[in-house]
Formats: structure tokens, sequence, C-alpha cells
């Protein structure tokens, strides 16, 4: 006979104790990680094509510009302003709050700063009243929606260098706007998408306060006919699994 003393059967009551506090734990450190470090977003509509996809989801880092209330769950009032404070670039692509209800998550590209002015017109974007270096690179055929569209590829390169791509759908009523003065605090943000796009050509500036992150990396992409178990239906998935949002495309 063993002389070794054996452990007691736990109870399924400590059990219970014991999971539910491994679980409280799990939580609390994602919503830490969240809340200072990174959150996920999954892009719901057309209007950053081409760079970002509906069906993409991305992780946005949550340090980069500071913190606000916003970046804590439910965007409680504890506080104004923000802490640690830091200035986008222009051209960085940025999570932040509608300003019409500071509820609804969007995510656009920076255009102005805090005193740039920003003007369209006849399509091509201006800052300080200098023209915006654009490229035309050519037309393409395209699928948004499930609707064809021939759209026409821009490349836009701002002064510090940020060159990215934009789609041009021909004339509409945003190819001329007035000159914006962007407020102190405040940043002007547009979708690539130029002509399906709502943005501050429509709905105005948006408050530095309202700023959640800064866009990093798609993480992975699925569009509305992919299917686990259809090999197929895996090529647009495939394309865009960790995807920089930080280089030019």
């Amino acid at each position: 006979m063993s002389d070794t003393p054996t452990e007691p059967a736990r109870s399924t009551k400590e059990e219970f104790i014991e999971l539910f506090f491994t679980l409280g734990w799990a939580l609390v450190i994602a919503l830490f990680l969240r809340t200072i470090f990174f959150q996920p977003f999954h892009i719901p509509s057309a209007s950053m094509y081409p760079q970002l996809m509906v069906g993409d989801y991305l992780i946005s880092s949550k340090y980069t510009y500071g913190y606000s209330r916003h970046s804590l769950p439910l965007s409680p009032k504890l506080f104004s302003g923000r802490i640690l404070n830091s200035v986008p670039k222009r051209g960085d692509i940025v999570v932040f709050k509608w300003p019409r209800d500071d509820k609804t998550d969007f995510i656009k590209r920076v255009i102005g700063l805090p005193g740039d002015r920003v003007q369209v017109k006849n399509g091509r974007l201006w800052l300080n009243g200098t023209q915006v270096p654009f490229e035309n690179l050519g037309q393409e055929q395209v699928e948004v929606g499930g609707r064809i569209q021939i759209v026409t590829r821009v490349r836009e390169t701002m002064p510090n260098g940020k060159s990215y791509i934009t789609w041009d759908l021909g004339q509409t009523s945003y190819d001329n706007t007035p000159v914006e003065l962007v407020p102190e605090g405040h940043y002007f943000m547009m979708g690539d998408n130029r002509d399906n796009s709502l943005d501050s050509r429509k709905w105005g500036v948006v408050k530095a306060e309202n700023l959640i992150g800064r866009g990093e990396v798609i993480l992975i992409s699925v569009d509305e006919q992919f299917r686990l178990v259809k090999p197929w239906t895996w090529a647009h998935f495939r394309k865009r699994v960790f995807v920089s949002l930080r280089s030019d495309r």
C-alpha cells in the first residue's frame, strides 16, 4: 500500500468558481489590451476602396494618437480632450467616431490637418491653395456590391510623401466643393472611393477627441462568396491576409 497522500477530489462548485475567475481574468486582460493597445474593426462599406474592401477585418493601434473617452468601451463621459495626444499625419487611415452622433465607428483617410485649407476642384484635391500631385493610372472594370463599374484609378501624393490610390467614378456633386478651413483640434477626412464616400465634404470635420486609432493591418478578408468548405471561393481571402495599411499601394 502506498503511503503517498492523495489530493481530495474537488467539488463541482469549486471547479465552477475556478472557471468563473479564469474567465473573469481573461475578460479583464482582453478589455485592457483593447483599451490601451489594439482594437479590431470590420469594414461594412465600399467608401475606402481600393485600399479597404467590404469584409476586411483590420487592427487599429489605440496608442498612436493618445487616448480619449472613446478609447474606452461605451465611450463614458469621464473626461474630455485627449491624453498623450499625438497629431495624425496626412494620409493616415484613421478609425473615429462619427461627429454626427459620437457613437458610430467610421474609417477614412486624413486629408486636412488643423489650419489646412481643403478644397476639391474638378475632381482634384487641393491643399492650402496648391493642387495635390496626382497620376492617372488608367481605367479598370471592378465589381463592387455585385455591380460592375468602370473606375479611373488615380494616385495622389501628399506633401509629406504619403501616396495612395483613389477611385474616380466620373462627374459627381463631390467634384467641386468650397474651401474648408480646418479648425484647431479637428481633422478633414475623406474616403479613397471619392465619388462613393460620405465624409468631411458632407458632414464636416472630425474632432481630435473622436479619434480612436490608426489602421495598421488587415488580418483577414471574407467576402460574400467565401465558404470555408468551398476552396474555390478562397481567392479573395488568400490575397488579403496580414496586409499592412502603412505601406503605399
